[in-house]
């Protein structure tokens, strides 16, 4: 006979505080509440939601610190792929929930749990990741959704948890908000059309900055590791401390409207300060220091790495394979990148790099050159528009 043990991906908002009732009440399950931290959460935050849990009834509640974990291995390589969906989305929460998927997955195979629970929606992304992770490494345990399943209106989530007694803020918030270590997330009313962009009191951060700021980036072998005079022995925590530095500019606030996984089209508000500037900064110096080649076949890797991880296919071995290929290319993405930030947008001015291919002893862009002579080029002109001139000539009209 199975075990009546249910791990949960908990967060303590409604969803999820309504699956902790409904699987004691009418499953009779024993609910073993989990939150994984992928940088969103404060430690203060960690302790509320931990007494939440308790409060609804929930047999053991574990907080698992994931953030260094999440950025070594995945926001690593959308940093080095500077990966952004549809050219705008740096990923915020598809990258973190493959995180959060994982840890969870884990720790319910510690507990040896006959059930596995999440608190997603059926119209969106997230049941997608959820499922295809646990049904993956934990394929005899059976997952259970009853937001989805029970097709539940928020109204219905929170009359049934006043039948049970439950005291919480059932106001509903203008808009819902993910934070992360990769950007924070907002959706509302103006993300639900076609048309609108989200009003300021809708992003977290507020804008308190007006004066230009110089910023300057120190990236070692592709990795984000100093900003200005402050040095980092962990990336995720040089991101951190860049966020606090540009969040208040308003600085990488947009809308993203894309192709979710099941079909239909979706978009959503978020803020990513420190995500923008690291993979513009990052992408600047690569343009000085990698060839053209390196440059070409990173995009069109970096491309299929992103949507895959968006939809949910992280665990796909072709991304192990892809990984290294973007690692290699990063052995001489070292240097400084100098940014200007300004209200509500930023300017990346150069870089300094011992490995800049821009060197000036090889000639200056549309003045001088020194490696060759004119000559060289009208011989090399001849042969490289060889193919071309003999096509043309055979085929054209008379």
């Amino acid at each position: 006979m199975k075990n009546k043990k249910v791990v949960l991906a908990y967060s303590g908002g409604l969803d999820t505080s309504y699956c902790v009732k409904y699987l004691t009440a009418e499953k009779g399950l024993e609910v073993h509440s989990v939150l994984v931290n992928t940088g969103g959460f404060t430690q203060e935050e960690l302790v509320e939601v931990e007494a939440r849990a308790y409060e609804l009834g929930v047999k053991s509640h574990t907080s698992i610190e994931e953030t260094a974990n999440y950025y070594n291995s995945v926001v690593k390589y959308l940093i080095f792929g500077n990966i952004l969906k549809n050219s705008t989305y740096p990923l915020s929460v598809s990258a973190e929930r493959i995180s959060q998927a994982l840890a969870i997955a884990k720790h319910a195979k510690t507990l040896d749990a006959a059930f596995i629970a999440h608190g997603s929606t059926g119209a969106g992304n997230d049941q997608v990741r959820f499922d295809m992770i646990f049904q993956t490494f934990l394929p005899d345990a059976e997952i259970i959704t009853p937001i989805r399943d029970l097709k539940l209106s928020r109204e219905e989530e929170i009359e049934y948890l006043k039948s049970k007694g439950v005291e919480m803020d059932f106001s509903k918030a203008a808009y819902s908000v993910n934070k992360g270590l990769w950007g924070t997330s907002v959706g509302g009313k103006e993300t639900l059309t076609s048309n609108g962009f989200l009003p300021e009191e809708a992003f977290p951060t507020k804008m308190t900055k007006e004066h230009p700021e110089e910023l300057e980036l120190g990236f070692e072998q592709g990795e984000l590791k100093t900003v200005n005079d402050q040095s980092f022995d962990q990336p995720h925590k040089a991101i951190q401390y860049l966020e606090t530095l540009a969040g208040p500019f308003g600085i990488g606030r947009d809308i993203h409207v894309g192709d979710t996984i099941i079909g239909i089209k979706g978009r959503v508000g978020f803020e990513a300060a420190a995500a923008m500037l690291t993979i513009k900064g990052h992408q600047a110096l690569e343009k000085h220091v990698l060839t053209k080649w390196q440059i070409y076949w990173k995009d069109q890797i970096a491309a299929f790495y992103g949507n895959w991880l968006h939809e949910g296919q992280f665990m796909d071995p072709v991304m192990r394979d892809m990984e290294t290929m973007m690692e290699s290319s990063q052995k001489y993405v070292s240097g400084k990148v100098s940014i200007t930030l300004l209200p509500y947008r930023f300017q990346v001015n150069g870089i300094e790099s011992a490995h800049d291919l821009m060197s000036a002893k090889f000639g200056h862009y549309g003045e001088m050159n020194k490696a060759w002579t004119g000559d060289d080029v009208k011989g090399f002109t001849k042969i490289f528009g060889n193919q071309n001139a003999i096509y043309h000539q055979v085929n054209s009209e008379l």
